[in-house]
């Protein structure tokens, strides 16, 4: 049975909010306080929906990677290299589990000046 083509818009939602939930983490990670209303449980929502978005990323397999350089080629900036990294790992990598100084460090020297 032949693999079912990825619907390129769904694809790019998802590429899309993954790298906003993932500015929205990293940023009240580093401001916890700029945003009272998020909780520990609030968080775990966020955690779990950039995860999701990341997992359909994945699922599209290689649309998902082209559709995340393209979204990256048209706007260089943190979340989109994000998520795009995220995609390029050989082993899915889950957000609770990242080394987010190195995380931060990746992205500041490879993001375009």
């Amino acid at each position: 049975m032949a693999k079912a083509p990825a619907l390129q818009n769904i694809v790019r939602q998802h590429a899309e909010m993954a790298a906003h939930l993932w500015n929205i983490y990293d940023h009240h990670l580093l401001h916890p306080d700029d945003n009272p209303d998020m909780d520990e449980e609030r968080l775990s929502r966020l955690v779990e929906r950039l995860e999701a978005h990341l997992d359909g990323l994945r699922t599209a397999e290689e649309a998902g990677r082209q559709i995340a350089q393209a979204l990256y080629a048209e706007f260089p900036e943190a979340g989109e290299l994000f998520v795009l990294r995220m995609l390029t790992s050989s082993q899915p990598l889950k957000v609770v589990n990242l080394d987010l100084e190195r995380v931060r460090a990746y992205l500041a020297t490879t993001l375009p000046q």
